[in-house]
This record gives C-alpha cells, sequence and structure tokens, in this order.
C-alpha cells in the first residue's frame, strides 16, 4: 500500500519504472480509443459525475487501462465513495499508476496516470477509508476496462 505521503513524494520526485511501456502517436490513439475514451485519457478530461456504469460494479475482477490493458486496480481495493466516480484503495502494483501534480483550475491535486501508457486516469486524495489507508483513488469510468 502507498500511503498518501509517498504519493506526493512521487509527484514532486518522480514514480518508479512500469515493467513495460507503451508509446503511440496521437493519430494511433485516436484510432484505437472510442471518442470519449480518448478526450478522457489523452486530453486530461473528466467524465460527467455517476456517468459511469463502473460506479455501480462491485462483483469480482480487475479493471484494466483501456488503452494498453495494463492491470491496474482489482475490485477487493474498490469502494463506493459517493463521490459519482469509481474508487479504489490503492493499485494492483506499485508501478502500474503514476502521479503527477496538477494545478489545473486553481486547485492543488495530484492526478494519477496509467504508468504504461501515460493514460490520464483521474486523481488522488487522502480522504478515503482510514481503516484501508486512507487514499482514494477517484478515477474515471471510461479510462478502465473491467475483466
Amino acid at each position: 500500500m502507498i500511503s498518501f505521503e509517498e504519493i506526493v513524494n512521487r509527484a514532486k520526485k518522480g514514480n518508479p519504472e512500469p515493467d513495460r511501456k507503451v508509446v503511440r502517436s496521437n493519430d494511433e490513439w485516436k484510432q484505437i480509443l472510442t471518442f470519449e475514451e480518448y478526450r478522457i485519457t489523452r486530453e486530461q478530461c473528466t467524465e460527467p459525475m455517476m456517468s459511469s456504469e463502473l460506479c455501480y460494479v462491485h462483483e469480482p475482477g480487475v479493471y484494466e487501462c483501456v488503452g494498453c490493458q495494463s492491470r491496474l486496480f482489482d475490485s477487493s481495493s474498490k469502494f463506493d465513495s459517493g463521490t459519482g466516480w469509481p474508487s479504489f484503495t490503492e493499485p494492483l502494483k506499485d508501478n502500474v499508476v503514476s502521479f503527477h501534480e496538477d494545478e489545473t483550475y486553481g486547485m492543488y491535486r495530484i492526478e494519477v496516470r496509467c504508468n504504461v501508457c501515460d493514460a490520464h486516469l483521474g486523481h488522488v486524495f487522502n480522504d478515503g477509508p482510514q481503516e484501508k489507508g486512507g487514499v482514494r483513488y477517484c478515477i474515471n469510468g471510461i479510462a478502465l476496462k473491467k475483466v
């Protein structure tokens, strides 16, 4: 489990290397992804609150990156945060997501990206369940595929 303090540290100083990297041009991403998947993952947009069916899915399984199929989250770390986006307490592995400082819209947040293909996934906050470390990964459902 990665502490929020460590997440902030990684956002400022760098993230661990992933097991593999996937690099594609914007044109290649546009051929692979739907229009909405591209907007969310490549242009750092946010899907509307409560718009993802993954908000309501709680069956066992694994959540992959929609762009590169890297396994990012397990359903055992998923919880109903009441925020309107799928939420998790931790990634599957220490190096599958990366953290980046985000100062857009006059706020300071920590952006979460797929560490393999650099897809924008969402943001991470320190208001998650305390019994599970207090971290909440707030992820755009459209950036994920449940398998």
